[in-house]
């Protein structure tokens, strides 16, 4: 039982908050068995503006890896990124960029 003297310290949320706006973000991409290879590339060529040459490397990427970081910036610029595949009907999600990939 805490002693009715002592004040209780909240977490500081927008610490928190600020600290997760600073960390980057990535869209991640990954393989599913529905969507065509050229479908997959001409989505990240239309909705990321990338051309053919990368648009088709990031595909095989997806297609042989299971998974590609299609994007990368700040947390809601890649939730937003990803909202946008699931709207083209690719599998993808945003996740902290741990720099591990």
């Amino acid at each position: 039982m805490s002693n009715p003297t002592t004040p209780v310290l909240e977490p500081d949320v927008r610490e928190r908050t600020d600290q997760d706006r600073a960390r980057p973000w990535k869209t991640v991409v990954f393989n599913d068995p529905v969507n065509l290879m050229s479908y997959v590339s001409y989505v990240f060529q239309s909705y990321f503006g990338y051309s053919a040459e990368k648009a088709h490397t990031l595909m095989l990427e997806v297609h042989e890896n299971g998974r590609s970081v299609v994007a990368t910036g700040g947390r809601e610029e890649m939730e937003r990124d990803t909202q946008a595949m699931h709207e083209f009907g690719l599998w993808a999600a945003c996740q902290p960029d741990t720099g591990s990939d």
